[in-house]
């Protein structure tokens, strides 16, 4: 089997390293392409040398640009590649302008995607990460969804339940097999007892009022607070005239390892970062998200993230009903909803085994005995304790006291219970 693998920005490589070390730990044959979205040496070289991965077989190099720009020149230049190397499948993890130039250009080869990370829905149309990860979802021929909740995305988008797999989250697997390296001296430097600020995302710090409302906040909690500042983040502080504040500490953009002792030993995050919120709950600090939505709904479930918006006020009166009740303590116990720290090696062997049974292609059904019909069918006792792969047609999902449930095809059909049923063949 030959794969692509394309990673592009700081989140794609953290959350396919598991991945391509899995490939490599079996000898697995794959090249390794990046579009060059994050080109910044510290942004994307420190991580490569920080997760030990080889250096991109591929590099090209679009820098920065408008979404437009980043799309079509990644896609245009990643089908040259795609062409070149033919291969099996092409894997993708998330929602970059990369991931989708990747998802477009291999699909229209006829050229399988699997996509990391599939299903996660902010369902807020104004991030463009919305658009790429939903656009990508559609274009992939296997889905690894990270969640139940996931899927359950997917399968009200129509996607068929025989491309979704449920296999945890990958961000799991990188941060329990890095922590370990992580250096806790990096901490020396840093007052005792401090916030962690993470912000870059377009919609807070491109807009002047937002992005000031939340300074405004920060230092308005009077808690120290050790802040990363991102380039673009930086670019914008200096345009809108937002200076340095006493309790704020402002460094450098950090390595990955150091990022990770920082991240576990602060009282708590405040970010606007999805990755940030799943790893902060796999090492137990209490994350308060800066948006007014999260495509990472488990976590808030789990009860180790709350969304606090972006509003000046809202934000001072979160982070302090969190930080001085017990609230506080709930949340660094919250149990992790993302896996087991296994997903890496489950992605390999279900495309290892699609392969070797020739599944791992782009399908379409046969109308020609009639078109496919929805219906909704209730479990009687005639089909109670059988599984769901014992069907002779397509279980789409099960609702069951009014929930939905993913069709695993080995879960057993209980009496109440209804199937969405479809009937065609592929």
């Amino acid at each position: 089997m030959k794969l692509l693998v394309v990673a592009s920005t700081r989140p794609e490589l953290i959350k396919l390293s598991p991945v391509m070390r899995e490939l490599d730990r079996r000898g697995i044959e794959y090249k390794f392409i990046t579009t060059g979205q994050h080109y910044d040496l510290q942004l994307f070289g420190t991580f490569i040398k920080d997760l030990k991965l080889r250096k991109p077989d591929y590099d090209i190099e679009i820098g920065s640009g408008t979404q437009a720009y980043q799309t079509a020149v990644g896609m245009t230049e990643l089908e040259k590649i795609f062409v070149k190397e033919r291969p099996d499948v092409v894997i993708v993890e998330g929602d970059t302008n990369s991931v989708l130039s990747a998802s477009l250009a291999a699909v229209k080869l006829h050229i399988p995607v699997a996509h990391v990370e599939a299903g996660l829905r902010s369902f807020d149309r104004n991030m463009p990460e919305e658009i790429n990860r939903t656009v990508a979802d559609h274009c992939s021929e296997v889905l690894f969804a990270p969640t139940e909740g996931a899927a359950l995305n997917l399968l009200g988008e129509g996607a068929p339940p025989r491309k979704i797999f449920i296999v945890g989250n990958t961000i799991v697997d990188a941060t329990l097999q890095n922590i370990e390296l992580a250096n806790d001296s990096t901490l020396q430097r840093f007052p005792k007892d401090f916030l962690l600020l993470t912000l870059h995302r377009a919609e807070n710090v491109d807009a002047s009022d937002t992005l000031k409302g939340i300074m405004k906040a920060i230092t308005g909690l009077n808690r120290n607070v050790v802040f990363p500042v991102h380039p673009r983040t930086g670019q914008m502080l200096e345009k809108f005239g937002i200076g340095e504040h006493r309790n704020l500490l402002l460094i450098e953009p950090l390595g990955y390892l150091d990022f990770l002792a920082l991240l576990k030993n602060a009282r708590a995050v405040l970010t606007d970062s999805g990755g940030v919120q799943e790893e902060a709950i796999v090492l137990n600090t209490p994350c308060i998200t800066l948006r007014t939505t999260t495509e990472r709904p488990e976590t808030v479930e789990a009860g180790g993230n709350v969304i606090a918006g972006v509003s000046t006020e809202k934000i001072i009166e979160t982070v302090n009903r969190i930080l001085d009740s017990k609230v506080y303590e709930s949340m660094k116990h919250a149990k992790n909803p993302l896996g087991d720290g296994r997903t890496a090696e489950k992605i390999v062997d279900i495309l290892l085994d699609a392969h070797e049974k020739g599944t791992l292609k782009i399908t379409s059904p046969d109308f020609t005995e009639g078109l496919p019909e929805k219906k909704y069918i209730e479990v009687d006792a005639g089909l109670e304790g059988k599984r769901v792969d014992e069907m002779d047609f397509a279980v789409l999902k099960i609702i069951e006291d009014g929930k939905e449930k993913f069709p695993h095809g080995d879960m057993k059909l209980k009496k109440g219970q209804v199937l969405l049923s479809l009937n065609y063949r592929l």
